[in-house]
């Protein structure tokens, strides 16, 4: 008989056996797959930990991309990264005893159990099998979830749906993956099928794509959106705007989706065509066991930390009391479920199932959603979490008892502030919340308004949590809402236009999202003290998605400036004015192609009255003398002008006591639209004409002469990290300004990339930092003169900084034959005229106007070929050898026209070319124009170096050649 063999672990890990199991998992997921193949040959017990297949799963995952799955998580992981040798092939696992872990005995049952003995009962959610419009508006709608057992019943899905005609038909499609990695993970779904054949994983893989209408269109075909969810708001927005609505979803026993709220408070139907789902649902406000709410006091941000599906169920449901368990069901074929806004669900998976779910915005939750969006945090943690989103402190501060407003859980270190709403346990039975439950989750005694109302999910309660003095117009935007800030004002204001029937909730939503109804008294003021006629219906929402509210009234732009605050605003405004004055004072025919200021001044408001302070860039008036903006411009006739601009942009400005004070400017409004709205209605001429007239008007803008710089003797900016790098720092004071804003670009600049994050590749992020070069100097492709001084091969000039397909207007113009329109030159891919293409085609449209120059700066000339190849022309290099050959200036010395590259040392030779130079502007750009370039080049997100990304998207430059 062997011997009993006792306990391995304190001689297998030496010291680390005072680490218990999850520890040790926890740091051995930071290792890499070969660290972790030679530490499994340490002993027994790390060979145990070290091939555990959860920690191989993540190991594979982490890279993301396209997995082919190969029986195991470790042989996948190693052939991925060309690590499986054939000795490997062959070898056994290996058995231990004596080695016994409570943490991967609980991870191991969850692998291997099975769901088919669970006895589920149908649960306690009403079935309907038929129902009206109206009695699902009246009786569901926004108040409770139901099954409908016959929506689905004449789809063809139900029955082209089954695993193994989908197989057939799209096996080789690659689905995207639903899992814990921050990476896009895709898998043809022959090769999904065959793992979830095979699989024994703790949280399996789940296909949750809500790109399948893209990858797989005829998928669409097969349902159709159920009569009782057909109104969607969100579909006035252009396909590639709205947020994502729809998703297939494939998974097999004991994958689901975890605890949570849908995005943006959306109301859901998920209709399943195969297998069974066990459902459980808990009313809004009610966080479950085991959830913990996270919510960034700064941005808004929601983050949930739950435990998977199958983990829930397994531990922590079977320990509820009957009144704290959740509202349930299961769900069969066939069957769709509504799940209203703001309910939390999590959903397991019993068998193999497949199922089609829609998010939707309506007339019921329409408001819900605007609030979702508008920025802050106390409203999004109180519509998740109820009253334990309510801190003590923020409820004194409500009530005005003197107690401090500051969170105690505010940490000035930390650059993310949370609070974590950890969920009581409490169910939903009965669905309103009892005394008992507040007796034990009320946060202050104190407080006895808020201790005799219930929690209600009511629209008029919730808005109560919004912070009063925020600007929503430019508060940080949330990373979690479900859109950006820019396509929800389109949103809101397209919905304005095509849905006149409801704007009275329009406007309710837009309150709380945009401030709305603010913003319009503002608007109404400038327009009685400069006469102007007031808005019609449709004139009273803003227009565009800029970050500065923008009226068209009546023949009028009313532009009301709100972008960073007062500092920032009143130096964009003053910069426009100077740039206007400069423009009326020259020959330039640019003048011919901006709008005519009408008028422009200060709005103010005090003790709630509002005043108009006319003022036209020149002077400090007297309303904004003691607000501490003035610095070292007393002596330009434009204190607030462009060189001005250029410092603050450096500095830390700090905070403005005067708020209260929004800078406008009227200007005449441009006949025709914009070019964002005609885009797709152009013809290549119309497109080839436009290129012309923006390289014309970009050389009109850079040919203007710039105010006189009056800091000759000294900067005062004393910041560190926005100093010159260079050692001989005697280049030109105005490039040293510039030079020093790019500088303050470059801190962390792999930080900024990772918040940007997708599509900008990971590798490529890591690179960043090597690629740019250190003292930024080097771009400006400097030489010496007689002197020692150095001189740039460029003049730093006017850029307008934003010339985006909204910023370009255009005018219909009567029929003409191209060929008589000599300022347009058609090209061909080769550079060369084609008369096939061009005979007999016939303009539509004209560009007119450049419009919007409240992003006025100086600098390299250019930075303004940025917006427009990315996105005025979408990568379209023939259009942008037009531009290029109407522009007709100087980008450096070498592109001169007849100029002669010298010969310069290898590790120097990218500081001349002009590619180098722009790929560098678009890393360090304040906008993510990395996401358009690898948005619209999708082949770049495989790119080995930026180099490869440079010469793709920027190569077209190093062959230009002005005519100068």
């Amino acid at each position: 008989m062997e011997p009993m063999i006792g306990d391995r672990r304190p001689d297998a890990l030496g010291d680390l056996r005072v680490l218990p199991d999850e520890t040790l998992c926890a740091i051995l997921d930071l290792l890499s797959p070969t660290d972790l193949v030679r530490l499994s040959c340490v002993s027994s017990v790390m060979y145990i930990l070290c091939n555990e297949e959860p920690l191989w799963m993540s190991q594979c995952l982490r890279d993301g991309g396209l997995v082919e799955y190969r029986s195991s998580w470790k042989k996948t992981t190693l052939h991925r990264q060309n690590l499986y040798t054939k000795s490997e092939i062959c070898e056994k696992p290996r058995q231990f005893d004596g080695f016994i872990s409570w943490f991967l005995y609980k991870r191991w049952y969850r692998c291997f159990t099975t769901l088919t003995a669970y006895s589920f009962d149908f649960g306690d959610i009403e079935r309907k099998k038929s129902i009206t419009l109206e009695e699902f508006q009246s009786e569901y709608d926004g108040k409770r979830p139901v099954l409908l057992t016959e929506l689905a019943y004449t789809w063809p899905a139900r029955t082209k749906w089954m695993v193994d005609q989908l197989s057939l038909n799209y096996g080789d499609v690659a689905f995207r993956i639903s899992q814990r990695s921050s990476k896009k993970i895709t898998m043809k779904f022959r090769d999904y099928i065959s793992y979830m054949e095979v699989q024994h994983d703790e949280d399996p893989l789940y296909i949750f794509d809500e790109k399948f209408g893209e990858v797989a269109p005829s998928l669409l075909d097969d349902y159709s959106i159920p009569y009782l969810f057909q109104e969607d708001f969100f579909d006035v927005l252009d396909p590639d705007k709205r947020p994502a609505f729809r998703w297939l979803i494939i998974g097999p026993e004991r994958s689901g989706a975890s605890w949570h709220v849908d995005p943006a408070l959306t109301s859901a139907w998920n209709t399943l065509l195969v297998g069974r789902k066990r459902w459980a649902l808990y009313p809004p406000g009610r966080v479950p066991a085991g959830v913990t709410v996270h919510v960034n006091e700064e941005d808004g941000d929601i983050n949930i930390e739950t435990p998977t599906s199958l983990q829930w169920w397994l531990d922590i449901y079977p320990q509820l009391a009957d009144h704290d368990k959740p509202l349930e069901c299961t769900q069969l074929p066939g069957e769709t479920i509504f799940v209203p806004s703001g309910w939390w669900h999590c959903v397991l998976n019993l068998e193999t199932t497949v199922a089609i779910t829609q998010n939707f915005v309506n007339k019921t939750n329409f408001e819900f959603v605007c609030l979702d969006m508008a920025p802050g945090h106390r409203h999004k943690g109180v519509c998740r979490a109820g009253f334990l989103a309510v801190e003590n402190n923020f409820l004194r501060s409500v009530e005005g008892d003197g107690f401090p407003k500051t969170s105690s859980l505010d940490d000035p270190d930390m650059p993310r502030k949370e609070k974590r709403l950890k969920g009581s346990g409490l169910g939903s039975k009965p669905f309103q919340f009892n005394d008992s439950w507040r007796a034990e989750n009320a946060l202050s005694p104190l407080h006895s308004k808020i201790q005799n109302e219930s929690f209600s999910y009511d629209i008029s309660f919730l808005s109560t949590f919004l912070e009063e003095n925020r600007d929503h117009y430019n508060s940080v935007w949330s990373p979690s809402n479900s859109i950006g800030q820019r396509e929800m004002r389109e949103w809101l204001y397209k919905l304005w236009i095509s849905k006149p029937a409801i704007r009275e909730l329009i406007w309710k939503g837009a309150q709380i999202a945009l401030d709305i109804d603010k913003w319009y008294a503002r608007l109404i003021e400038v327009c009685t003290c400069h006469n102007l006629p007031p808005p019609l219906d449709d004139e009273k929402f803003p227009v565009g998605t800029g970050s500065n509210p923008v009226y068209l009234v009546s023949d009028y732009v009313i532009k009301l400036f709100a972008e960073g605050g007062l500092n920032s605003s009143i130096h964009s405004l003053g910069t426009e004015l100077q740039f206007y004055h400069l423009l009326q004072n020259t020959n330039s025919s640019l003048k011919d192609h901006v709008p005519e200021v009408f008028a422009s001044g200060l709005l103010s408001e005090e003790n709630g009255f509002l005043k108009i302070f006319p003022w036209d860039g020149k002077g400090v008036p007297d309303v904004i003398a003691n607000c501490k903006l003035i610095g070292d411009c007393m002596k330009d006739s434009f204190p607030f002008g462009i060189w001005s601009k250029k410092k603050i942009e450096l500095a830390d400005p700090g905070s403005i006591p005067c708020t209260k004070m929004w800078p406008y400017i009227v200007t005449k409004r441009c006949k025709g639209d914009i070019f964002a709205n005609l885009r797709d209605t152009l013809s290549r001429d119309d497109a080839l004409h436009l290129a012309s007239f923006l390289g014309e008007q970009l050389r009109n803008l850079h040919l203007l002469p710039l105010p006189y710089f009056h800091y000759r003797n000294k900067l005062n900016v004393n910041n560190a990290s926005t100093q010159v790098t260079s050692e001989d720092n005697n280049i030109p004071l105005d490039w040293e300004l510039i030079v020093m804003a790019l500088n303050r670009r470059t801190r962390d600049v792999q930080k900024r990339l990772s918040v940007w994050g997708d599509p900008i590749p990971r590798h490529l992020i890591e690179k960043a930092d090597a690629y740019i070069p250190h003292d930024l100097t080097m771009l400006l492709d400097l030489t010496k003169d007689d002197n020692g001084l150095y001189k740039v091969g460029v003049s730093p000039t006017w850029i307008h900084s934003d010339i985006m397909d909204d910023n370009i207007h255009m005018e219909p113009c009567q029929p003409i034959p191209f060929f008589e329109h000599s300022s347009c030159l058609a090209l061909a891919v080769n550079g060369e005229l084609d008369a096939h293409e061009t005979e007999g085609r016939l303009r539509k449209w004209q560009p007119t106007h450049i419009i919007d120059f409240s992003d006025l700066s100086i600098g390299d000339p250019l930075y303004d070929l940025i917006p427009i190849y990315l996105d005025v022309f979408r990568g379209d290099e023939v259009l942008f050898k037009q531009l290029l050959r109407s522009y007709r200036l100087p980008l450096s010395k070498t592109s001169m026209h007849g100029a002669h590259s010298c010969k310069v040392p290898e590790n120097e030779a990218k500081f001349k070319r002009l590619s180098y130079r722009a790929m560098c502007y678009c890393i360090l750009h304040d906008e993510n124009v990395l996401g358009a370039i690898f948005s619209l080049w999708k082949e770049l997100r495989t790119a080995a170096s930026w180099e490869e990304v440079e010469e793709t998207v920027w190569g077209e430059l190093n062959n230009y050649q002005c005519s100068y």
